[in-house]
């Protein structure tokens, strides 16, 4: 989706520190068996540059792409929680950097600064725990043009593969299965459009089989209401995270335990 043009954002060391309501600061809400992540994806919300206070509860921040990477900055600074995002097709190439044994970040074996914010996990065909929760991703849509962040779905097919072979190894390791599916576009036929760009992927059917995630999060194809936010993949809830969302996920678990979707700012 085109991207609108950014609200002004507070510079760097004025940006409000938000603190959790109640007792949450003490007892955060992955200790208790269910975090509250804070979706967002393809639309700067003016309503979060505005008073990040709205989303103080959250724990977790994932992205589904196509949102500048400064405001992505913006918000983890803000609520001071973690941030994982899978890049969409219209974020710049985020592939080839790796960490070094000593933290350095590398592409190509030189040292390298990535494009995303600093501290935030980029699950992009990785494994990332967070917050409690175990995200697998799998960003990206349908190749239409040239550009980067672009797949045949014979191309998804491949990257999905790596991606489950790499989310059993952490399962065999420690037991723990994938909470949260992060994609940029959905699967084919799961809440996807007619056109070319917003074809889903079929890859993600076989994927999600695999995975069995509790939710399946995603962003790329206008939604306007909740019968075009919604769907199901077998056990896997399937939501479109356009604007912003607060979910309750509990680890482990087989579905959100609450839903609290937020407003959208469309341009």
């Amino acid at each position: 989706m085109p991207l609108p043009e950014l609200p002004q954002i507070p510079p760097p060391g004025t940006l409000p520190r938000i603190r959790p309501c109640g007792n949450a600061a003490a007892h955060p809400a992955y200790d208790r068996g269910v975090v509250r992540v804070l979706a967002v994806s393809d639309e700067v919300d003016e309503g979060l540059c505005a008073d990040p206070g709205v989303a103080r509860e959250a724990e977790l921040i994932l992205a589904c792409g196509d949102l500048p990477f400064d405001y992505l900055d913006y918000l983890m600074n803000a609520l001071d929680v973690p941030l994982v995002f899978v890049p969409g097709n219209h974020d710049p190439d985020v592939s080839g950097y790796r960490a070094s044994r000593t933290g350095l970040i590398l592409r190509a074996g030189l040292p390298a600064s990535p494009p995303w914010p600093d501290g935030a996990g980029n699950a992009d065909c990785q494994i990332v725990d967070a917050a409690g929760l175990r995200v697998a991703g799998l960003g990206g849509c349908r190749r239409y043009r040239e550009g980067p962040n672009q797949y045949t779905d014979r191309q998804q097919a491949r990257r999905a593969r790596v991606l489950s072979r790499r989310a059993g190894r952490h399962k065999r390791r420690d037991g723990k299965g994938v909470d949260v599916l992060l994609t940029h576009a959905p699967p084919k036929g799961v809440g996807d459009g007619d056109d070319a760009p917003h074809q889903g992927f079929t890859a993600l059917h076989s994927l999600v089989a695999r995975l069995q995630p509790a939710l399946l999060l995603h962003g790329h194809v206008p939604a306007y209401d909740a019968a075009t936010q919604d769907h199901r993949l077998g056990s896997t809830a399937v939501r479109n995270v356009i604007g912003r969302h607060l979910l309750d996920v509990e680890p482990g678990g087989r579905a959100a335990s609450q839903t609290h979707p937020g407003q959208r700012h469309a341009r």
